[in-house]
């Protein structure tokens, strides 16, 4: 193999370290987001155990309002693993496209490929940064649930 070649072949997977890194951010918030969803069924299943109970106690209903108020913030809490999700994926397309360009640019030389290829790294840079965004902001909702069911077990 040509030193060209393997030169080539060495720039076009330097994107590829990006897309590892994306795809071990994927792999932990589709955990997360399973891991919401199932919280939310457990805690709609209780709902519904307690709403066909007739026998009404006051610690069922500051329960019955403790899983209301923790649905209503894990549906936030999706919505945000959602976008952490999303722009990874994009993230991770974009870092596809860089690489592709780059090997096209190699092959074929074209003057303002250059542009593009930074361009499309960079945007898929923008996407990792959103998606730690998302991420963080999901992690500062999800301890402020876990504070809700703290305050409820006291």
């Amino acid at each position: 193999m040509s030193d060209s070649v393997s030169g080539l072949i060495q720039i076009m997977l330097a994107p590829g370290i990006m897309i590892s890194a994306c795809g071990l951010l994927l792999l932990g918030m589709n955990n997360k987001y399973s891991l919401v969803v199932n919280r939310i069924r457990l805690l709609n299943e209780e709902r519904r155990r307690l709403r066909t109970e007739e026998e009404v106690v006051s610690n069922k209903k500051r329960r019955h309002k403790s899983i209301e108020l923790q649905i209503s913030k894990l549906s936030y809490r999706i919505f945000l693993i959602r976008n952490a999700v999303f722009s990874y994926s994009l993230a991770v397309a974009f870092f596809i496209i860089a690489s592709l360009l780059i090997g096209l640019n190699q092959i074929n030389s074209v003057s303002g490929l250059n542009w593009a290829v930074i361009s499309a790294f960079l945007v898929g840079m923008l996407f990792v940064l959103s998606g730690v965004i998302f991420a963080a902001i999901e992690v500062w909702k999800g301890f402020k649930i876990v504070q809700i069911e703290i305050r409820d077990l006291s």
